[in-house]
């Protein structure tokens, strides 16, 4: 990468930035490329020499934004936690990121959130199911899923937990959740009859 390519991609990162903190915070509507420029310092044109629309803007600010949580998740994949601490601390962000994700959408036009929901439905498809296979390997290499279990039917499951992690956020407050969730993890690794002799 150049110097003019590495500048370009910085006022590009310094744009999303600036959109999520704006977007996030009055919604899709009321925020203008016109603010958004003057809080990126850079000027309306450049926004629409990148991205043409508005509409493009939030698009791949957002697809931005989920690249940036997925890299997280491959860190923590990565790491020498445990597979159960692993598992617990994607969890716990995912059940933060999809209350975001609902909180932006309940901002966002309908028009543009059909579109959305479409481009999360792909990028679903491309790179979380890639990162979920990873996820079901390491576990059953690890002993802590059963290895007759279809990718599918783990996601499901995981999806399943995060979505009730999800509502349980927002009924509570994270202090309860966090302090909850040492046994939530159990429940999802040991169910209700509590089998730990199986993972030891």
């Amino acid at each position: 990468m150049n110097g003019y390519e590495r500048r370009k991609q910085k006022k590009i990162e310094q744009i999303y930035r600036v959109s999520f903190q704006l977007f996030s915070k009055f919604g899709f509507q009321k925020v203008s490329v016109n603010e958004i420029a003057q809080h990126a310092k850079v000027s309306p044109a450049t926004i629409y020499n990148y991205f043409r629309t508005k509409e493009q803007l939030y698009s791949d600010m957002l697809m931005n934004w989920m690249d940036k949580q997925l890299e997280q998740y491959e860190n923590i994949l990565d790491s020498e936690l445990s597979f159960p601490e692993k598992t617990k601390e994607i969890m716990m962000m995912e059940a933060k990121n999809l209350k975001m994700i609902s909180d932006e959408f309940q901002k966002t036009p309908s028009p543009e959130m059909s579109g959305l929901v479409e481009l999360m439905e792909s990028y679903t498809e491309q790179k979380i199911m890639q990162f979920y296979m990873r996820f079901v390997a390491m576990g059953k290499q690890e002993g802590y899923i059963q290895r007759d279990q279809t990718v599918e039917m783990i996601t499901m499951y995981f999806t399943m937990y995060k979505n009730e992690l999800g509502r349980y956020w927002k009924a509570s407050n994270q202090e309860a959740v966090t302090q909850n969730m040492d046994q939530l993890m159990d429940l999802f690794f040991y169910g209700l009859v509590g089998q730990r002799d199986k993972q030891e």
